[in-house]
């Protein structure tokens, strides 16, 4: 059976499924005709080949408590091969209901209240909630924004603070949301041979990995062997097959005694198995999914590049970002004169569009707006038209 769903210019209409995207605006505070590019998820149809497995489990009708089996573990790790040439070994995989219950997880197994843990902001603001919730100290190595027009990391900055805050734990987004980079080899070993000289733990953030557009996404614990003992990868389908409500992750810990922690904080948690569909969802998109892969893939940056045109055309005073990798492009509203204030109210009340304004990822985030590409053109053209209007 052929794939079905690549249809990316439909509209599929979300409102009335309970849809944190469209269906929350008013309860929120925003303007029930606002039009949403905020949240992380896609405005596709998932791959048919996914549709259809949940389908068959549905026709059985018994949701008893499920547990993957060998089929799993052979798609979740030919794709990171076939995509990212990282063998995975079975018994590092643990699976959770999320990478941000995962961040929190090894937050609790791998420092105490008080420790300082690393991140570089701006960053996905879930980094900062999981240190404060939990109560250690944030401690922030700010990304600085080039002449070359891309984020770059302070190493001179990382260094002193993993040393002088006594750093146990750095949370890496890679690749960054929201700032679209896709870290170098050459970058992240810098950052991993700091961290075995420092005797510091790597969280790698890497759901976005399969949304490179520039360059090629390496990941943290296959670039040298002296990272695995100190590596944590967090992965999941939901991004790229738009599985985000299904909530599963698949959580690679190489070494045995940090994997051991890091499952004993899921033990205190009450967390055991996760729900059938998510493992269902998961085997079929890795398994029969790469024709809606790729062909969304290239539709994301087709939309990412009438971005970045219509950015240069038709908006005085904003600059995108160069974009590398993610579907979230990060736009520089500075140079317009706005203040913060007036521009998160000009875009909510009279572009009337529901953005990501750029404080929620930290100070170094004030001035910039994120903004979701992976939705019909016709959805992204509308909302860069009312921009340019919001603008005149």
């Amino acid at each position: 059976m052929a794939e079905r769903n690549l249809d990316f210019d439909k509209v599929v209409e979300r409102r009335g499924t309970g849809c944190l995207k469209y269906d929350f605006a008013k309860k929120w505070g925003m303007p029930e005709d606002v039009l949403p590019l905020w949240v992380a998820d896609m405005d596709f149809e998932t791959s048919s080949y996914v549709v259809d497995a949940l389908a068959q489990r549905l026709q059985h009708g018994i949701f008893g408590y499920t547990e993957s089996e060998e089929g799993y573990f052979n798609a979740v790790q030919g794709w990171m091969m076939r995509r990212h040439g990282w063998e995975v070994q079975e018994d590092w995989l643990v699976k959770t209901p999320g990478v941000v219950f995962a961040l929190a997880m090894a937050v609790r197994a791998y420092t105490e209240p008080g420790d300082g843990v690393l991140i570089q902001q701006p960053v996905y603001y879930p980094f900062s909630q999981v240190i404060k919730d939990n109560d250690r100290r944030l401690i922030n190595n700010p990304l600085y924004l080039g002449d070359d027009n891309r984020y770059h990391m302070d190493f001179e900055d990382l260094e002193h603070k993993l040393v002088e805050e006594k750093i146990k734990l750095v949370i890496l987004c890679s690749p960054h949301n929201p700032v679209g980079r896709v870290w170098t080899r050459e970058e992240l070993c810098r950052l991993g041979d700091l961290c075995v000289r420092h005797q510091v733990i790597v969280v790698s953030d890497e759901i976005h990995a399969d949304f490179v557009f520039q360059g090629k996404h390496q990941v943290f614990a296959g670039l040298k062997k002296e990272y695995e003992p100190i590596s944590v990868i967090c992965t999941a389908p939901s991004k790229t097959f738009n599985l985000a409500g299904l909530v599963l992750s698949n959580i690679f810990i190489p070494d045995d005694e940090l994997r051991r922690k890091f499952r004993g904080q899921m033990d205190g948690a009450g967390t055991s198995q996760i729900g059938a569909m998510g493992i269902i969802a998961c085997e079929a998109a890795y398994s029969k999914g790469e024709e809606w892969y790729q062909a969304m893939h290239s539709y994301v940056k087709d939309n990412i590049d009438y971005v970045g045109q219509y950015v240069k055309d038709n908006l005085p005073g904003v600059r995108m970002v160069e974009h590398e990798g993610t579907y979230l492009v990060w736009l520089d509203f500075r140079e317009t004169g706005l203040d913060e204030k007036t521009l998160e109210y000009k875009i909510v009340q009279e572009a009337k569009l529901w953005l990501d304004g750029g404080g929620m990822f930290g100070e170094d985030g004030r001035g910039f707006q994120r903004i979701n590409a992976a939705c019909p053109r016709k959805t992204l053209a509308e909302a860069m038209e009312r921009l340019k209007v919001m603008l005149a």
